[in-house]
């Protein structure tokens, strides 16, 4: 009788994997080194270069998470009891988080199906009186529509931008007059935990360094701007370590082979199962423009059914895959925290349907081969598509 062959973890192709750069250890050795193991070192001046560089926003603060980035953005905004903030429900909780902590209420928008982004007019129909931003994601690193811009600038209402996906896709950082980066090791690049803030209103630096610092001004005492520094605001230690600066400093340093190892798996997913997705009557990932950050590839199934198989078909053949965001407007926290003005079927429809691939820098051109002849091995008939 045949041995039945089993999978072990040493064998899965993981959904992700964080990226080592060949400088970490070595900066990690010089700030420990040096003493100067808290923020604000070199590490993280050097750092915050290379990220205004590559984004273009002119100001760029290191924080210890997107999150709190996100948190801080609300907070420089004064967005408040009574406010309300128009956001996608199909995004990561921290977008709401970031509202609900002050206060504020979560107005939560249907998607686009081609994008997995924020839908225009879902914005211009959900803006009322008590509007106070208009909060967005580019999913995947695909840009939003820029009709929503148009929205914003029309109504006067700043946009703060979640740009956790999408590092190094040319505009995207710079739309919101405040932005936030993750650096959590399913990102592109990574610090373990980290994020950054862009300030792409300069009239709102100086706050957000107070607010970063504790709410003290102590980046302008190690400027020499003034001889002691005091409480001057709300704020908290939304500064990272030195440390952690030190692994970012080194991930950005290879950021352009980094995305050009993951837009390789991109593109052989993109290209090797755009057939076999079509016969099967599944849609592959197809930004407009081709524009994107390689950030994720993902298929939508014909159902939630199909969905839940897949999965569990390509995890029989050593393939870890994953759907994502479950809607905010449905989960519990969101009906405490936020309305809408109707059912958001597509963003339910889109999260049960999606499911993402293996997709990371460092993916030998074997296990990019074992994740489509696993996915290629799925059929659908007509009847089950149905």
């Amino acid at each position: 009788m045949a041995r039945k062959s089993v999978v072990t973890s040493l064998d899965v192709v993981p959904l992700s994997r964080p990226y080592r750069a060949a400088d970490e250890l070595r900066n990690l050795e010089m700030v420990l080194r040096s003493g100067h193991a808290h923020g604000d070192g070199l590490f993280t001046e050097s750092a915050s270069g290379r990220l205004r560089r590559l984004s273009g926003s002119a100001n760029v603060l290191l924080t210890t998470s997107a999150t709190h980035a996100l948190e801080m953005a609300s907070s420089l905004l004064d967005i408040g009891p009574g406010d309300e903030v128009v956001l996608p429900s199909f995004t990561f909780p921290s977008a709401a988080d970031a509202v609900a902590r002050t206060g504020a209420r979560c107005v939560f928008v249907d998607l686009d199906p081609a994008t997995g982004n924020l839908d225009a007019a879902g914005v211009a129909e959900a803006i009322g009186p008590h509007t106070k931003a208009i909060s967005i994601m580019h999913y995947g690193g695909v840009p939003v529509d820029v009709e929503i811009q148009v929205i914003a600038a029309e109504h006067g209402l700043p946009i703060i931008e979640d740009n956790a996906h999408g590092l190094g896709v040319p505009g995207l950082g710079t739309i919101g007059v405040l932005a936030a980066q993750s650096f959590h090791d399913t990102k592109n690049v990574h610090c373990g935990e980290g994020g950054a803030l862009f300030i792409n209103d300069p009239g709102l630096l100086t706050r957000a360094e107070i607010m970063r610092e504790k709410g003290t001004n102590r980046s302008q005492f190690l400027r020499g701007q003034v001889d002691k520094y005091s409480w001057m605001d709300w704020g908290s230690s939304y500064l990272p370590s030195e440390l952690n600066a030190a692994v970012l400093d080194a991930q950005l340093s290879e950021f352009g082979e980094i995305q050009r190892l993951r837009t390789a798996v991109w593109d052989r997913y993109s290209v090797e199962l755009a057939d076999w997705a079509a016969q099967n009557g599944m849609l592959a990932m197809n930004p407009p423009g081709g524009v994107h950050a390689s950030h994720l590839f993902y298929l939508l199934m014909p159902s939630w059914e199909h969905q839940t198989r897949f999965i569990s078909h390509l995890q029989t053949h050593g393939v870890q895959a994953a759907f994502h965001y479950v809607p905010l407007d449905s989960s519990p926290a969101g009906l405490r925290y936020g309305r809408t003005l109707r059912t958001l079927a597509r963003s339910e429809d889109f999260s049960r349907r999606l499911v993402r691939l293996p997709l990371w820098a460092g993916m030998t051109e074997s296990a990019v081969s074992r994740v489509i002849e696993a996915a290629l091995a799925y059929r659908i008939s007509p009847s089950m598509a149905a």
